[in-house]
């Protein structure tokens, strides 16, 4: 009678123990999701205030003594690095006047636009056996872009573990995602290792891809103009580098080893459900970052991976500076053997005090534009919308005195990534509000945009060349190629006309 009485508690226990969990899981799921992260605040703008608000006016009136220090500083930094840079321009310009280039082309737009995207294109299509020369050197900033994307995940993954990260619930992150997350670990010390050896004098990036957002600056890898970084990679004859040491290159292939290892985990961290599902929540699109590679982990992690034409140019790296780049044209009969010189400055708002000396004796003035930037903010300046601030710069160009003689020339880059985000939705009215009514499809938009921009030119008489507008995806090397040559037909005709001679 006794055991009968403890076997009915024990099952009366049991049942109560079942209720409590049933009326647990009942209010948990009752429970409302957590809401949803604010959105990014992007400044709207208004295209036809362009000419009534330019120059704009800084305002420092309300800030704080530690603001003000703050600005200070910042201000005694850039004038440091212009002071730098002032002083590698007279030595640079001391070595021109010895050789002066058949032609001069300077590239301007701001940071992210695609100006060395669009400077690789031109070495490609003119210059292909100097292009391919520098692939090995390209396979490192690859591998570099490709690892910076995983130690992303990982670090939301970390963040997870500790409670910080409102990216992935913490019921979320399964035993696979941790087995991935402890698999993948050893690439943390691989970008060290690919950023010391691309660039060894800013060792202040070591390390960042993990602390920032892919869309943000320090998520990049960084280059000083000057430093010759590809000849790092130069090998001679002999199979031996010709200014690494063989330690550095040990590195390097070590790098290699490890992600041709990873190969598979870091497929199954891209593709896992939760990761994706995660990113898309938080708006959060790698796909549209420079420097994308995770849709083609098979073959760039496969041993022997050569990098192609198209990864090269997919590649991102960030010049710090300003960097002029010879061409010798390798194709054509009268081209053949002629010297172009392509200049390449850093458009982050800091750098741009150091373009003025370049504008000298300039054949033409290509300048980028990205069209699907109409949604973002500067890096710099989180109060700024992108395409204003591409506005404002194409104004400032369009009426520079040093410029009058130079041909023109406007690329809308990204036009692909500017039809991705319509395509998903996204409506170009609620951030350029001038656009009005117009439809949200990629032709009108490109076609407002042209009169935008051409309009600016055309305000100032002085400029009395045609202006060469182009729609271009410089990640399209078969239709930039088109567009390459089409340029190169405006250079001829135009200095033809400059010599008198149409």
């Amino acid at each position: 009678m006794a055991l009968h009485t403890r076997l009915n508690q024990k099952s009366s226990k049991q049942q109560r123990q079942q209720q409590q969990q049933q009326q647990q899981q009942q209010q948990q799921q009752q429970q409302p999701a957590p809401p949803a992260p604010p959105p990014l605040h992007v400044p709207q703008v208004d295209l036809e205030e362009i000419n009534s608000r330019w120059p704009p006016v800084e305002d420092f009136s309300n800030e704080t003594p530690v603001q003000r220090e703050e600005r200070l500083e910042r201000e005694r930094e850039a004038k440091r690095i212009n002071d730098e840079i002032d002083a590698q321009i007279e030595i640079e310009k001391s070595e021109r006047r010895k050789r002066r280039p058949d032609i001069r082309i300077i590239l301007l737009g701001q940071a992210e636009s695609g100006k060395s995207t669009i400077l690789r294109n031109f070495q490609l299509k003119y210059a292909p056996a100097a292009f391919h020369a520098e692939s090995e050197a390209w396979r490192a900033v690859i591998d570099l872009n490709l690892v910076r994307s995983i130690t992303f995940l990982l670090s939301l993954l970390e963040e997870r573990s500790s409670g910080r990260s409102k990216l992935i619930p913490l019921q979320r992150l399964t035993d696979d995602l941790r087995r991935l997350r402890v698999s993948l670990s050893p690439l943390k010390s691989i970008e060290d290792s690919l950023a010391r050896f691309i660039s060894p004098d800013n060792p202040r990036q070591v390390g960042a891809g993990s602390a920032a957002l892919p869309t943000e600056r320090a998520f990049e890898v960084s280059v000083r103009s000057g430093s010759r970084w590809k000849a790092l990679f130069h090998r001679s004859g002999s199979g031996s580098t010709s200014k690494t040491t063989s330690h550095g290159y040990e590195e390097l292939q070590n790098a290699r080893r490890v992600i041709e290892a990873c190969r598979e985990d870091i497929v199954a961290l891209w593709n896992h459900p939760t990761v994706r599902a995660s990113l898309a929540e938080q708006s959060v699109a790698l796909e549209f970052q420079s420097g994308f590679f995770l849709d083609a982990v098979d073959r760039i992690a496969a041993p022997g991976y050569e990098p192609s034409p198209a990864d090269i140019l997919k590649a991102r790296i960030q010049t710090v500076g300003v960097e002029e780049h010879p061409l010798k044209m390798e194709i054509g009969m009268s081209e053949h053997g002629q010297l172009w010189s392509i200049i390449d400055v850093g458009g982050s708002r800091g750098l741009r005090a150091a373009w003025l000396p370049y504008f000298d004796d300039v054949n033409v003035l290509l300048f980028i534009a990205p069209v699907s930037a109409f949604n973002q903010t500067l890096t710099e300046d989180r109060s700024v919308n992108r395409l204003w601030d591409s506005f404002l710069l194409w104004k400032s160009v369009c009426t520079h005195k040093l410029l009058k003689k130079a041909t023109f020339i406007l690329l809308l880059n990204k036009y692909d990534l500017l039809d991705a985000k319509l395509r998903s939705g996204i409506q170009f009215r609620q951030f350029v509000t001038s656009y009005k009514d117009r439809p949200n499809k990629t032709e009108n938009i490109l076609d407002y945009l042209k009169e935008k921009f051409s309009a600016i030119y055309q305000q100032d008489p002085e400029n009395t060349l045609n202006l060469h507008v182009h729609v271009t995806c410089a990640t399209d090397s078969n239709s930039t190629s088109i567009v390459l040559a089409r340029i190169r037909e405006v250079i001829f005709t135009d200095n033809f006309k400059k010599a008198n001679l149409l």
